[in-house]
């Protein structure tokens, strides 16, 4: 049987540049070869998912991504991934069941099947002479339901991963991002952005005008406004006792009226002014809503950033009206994480008082890459991610009043561990 030929992408989205895509498994140079190796290790070694319930993701890929693109060295590089790789356990000897073409649907959101799943994306990408771009396309957005719109799922990371695999150029990690968006799909979520839910502002009639900020029909291009009349709403009080990923289903259940009632009032006209704003606002919830004085960063806030950071590089790799899509996904994470996160006071002033003390991105990265941290295992994988994420939007942005490199040095210099909700880590 001859190779199966991709499809050239149509109607790409224009509107931001492409992110730098580098290819390190080409490169000779040591850097390029340890992180090749390294991907490769953990690719063969690491299940994708861990725990009991298997709802851990195995970030790795991640930290060693984010701390090659800061300059890492191969030693940094090589110590990071015997850090990290700790708590991953290997690959179980048996698989659950076979996945093949034409039934691939059949365990989708099973994350049992994580295995099987790679299995086949990898038998694919033989199919398709490797060339796993056409493998991605492939599978990304067949219909009736696309599996990019389900990526929210597992707190955004299946579209973080794809996104590292365009940044890096690597078939391990496209393979790997295939599989965890289908095992990670999210059946509550994929219907608001595919069109099999409707998605106009839903009819409120409530009694003594108890959601006068919800039935609201102002709309604005400010999604923070949106953020600020959320915080204000009574809709959602007393709803959850601690913060957490177990409020999402809770939420939707009780309150999907209400969300999608404010999901509607920002109003996406221009796709790269809504991102922007997005990014922006995803940077401010990280930077300014712990308490002053007590720098416990919210690790499900943090999330906000790198799915950022994940849907700015993947709108130019799509098509436009899935570029839409992102944006929209991006827009509904921020509300979602918000309210299960027990709506946190978000105080922007925290920045206006960073004083950069002539540091700046050069000092950023050194900080970021130098091991000075307190805190538990896994934290370096979403403190990588999140100051490149910060520094990627400062320069995409050119970074108005130094916005970024502020909330990068805050983080940065403040940072110590992670606040989570009632479960962990995710």
């Amino acid at each position: 049987m001859g190779n199966a030929k991709s499809t050239p992408l149509s109607n790409p989205y224009t509107g931001l540049p492409r992110v730098p895509s580098t290819d390190p498994s080409t490169s000779t140079e040591k850097r390029d070869r340890t992180l090749t190796h390294l991907l490769r290790l953990n690719h063969h070694s690491h299940t994708l998912l861990y725990s009991a319930n298997l709802r851990f993701h195995n970030h790795l890929p991640h930290a060693l991504g984010s701390a090659y693109l800061l300059g890492a060295t191969s030693t940094h590089l090589t110590q990071l991934y015997e850090s990290e790789s700790k708590p991953l356990p290997p690959w179980p000897p048996t698989n659950p069941g076979e996945i093949a073409r034409h039934d691939w649907r059949e365990h989708i959101s099973d994350r049992t099947y994580q295995r099987a799943y790679l299995d086949f994306f990898e038998d694919e990408l033989v199919r398709f002479g490797y060339d796993w771009r056409g493998v991605v396309m492939e599978y990304l957005f067949q219909k009736p339901e696309p599996l990019l719109l389900g990526g929210l799922g597992g707190l955004g990371h299946p579209l973080i991963h794809l996104g590292y695999a365009f940044e890096l150029g690597s078939k391990e990690l496209g393979m790997e991002a295939l599989s965890l968006l289908v095992t990670n799909y999210d059946s509550l979520l994929h219907g608001y952005f595919d069109g099999s839910v409707p998605l106009s502002p839903p009819p409120l009639s409530p009694p003594q005008g108890e959601y006068t900020t919800t039935t609201t029909t102002t709309t604005t291009a400010d999604p923070a406004k949106v953020l600020s009349r959320i915080s204000k709403s009574s809709e959602f009080d007393g709803l959850f006792e601690h913060p957490g990923a177990d409020n999402i289903p809770v939420l939707f259940r009780r309150k999907e009226a209400a969300v999608l009632a404010f999901y509607h009032q920002f109003r996406i006209t221009d796709l790269a002014a809504a991102h922007k704003s997005l990014t922006h606002l995803a940077a401010t919830l990280l930077a300014c809503s712990h308490d002053p004085g007590r720098p416990e960063y919210d690790f499900f806030i943090v999330h906000l950033t790198t799915v950022s950071h994940a849907v700015r590089t993947l709108m130019p790799e799509v098509p436009e009206e899935y570029a839409r899509s992102l944006v929209k996904m991006q827009w509904m994470f921020i509300i979602i994480v918000y309210i299960v996160q027990l709506r946190k006071t978000v105080r922007p002033e925290l920045l206006d008082g960073v004083d950069l003390k002539g540091r700046g991105w050069g000092d950023v990265i050194q900080k970021a890459l130098g091991g000075e941290r307190k805190g538990e295992e896994m934290e370096d994988a979403h403190y990588l991610k999140a100051v490149r994420a910060l520094k990627d939007s400062a320069q995409l942005w050119k970074d108005e009043e130094e916005f970024y490199l502020k909330a990068a040095v805050k983080f940065a210099w403040e940072f110590e561990k992670w606040s989570f909700g009632s479960e962990g880590h995710n």
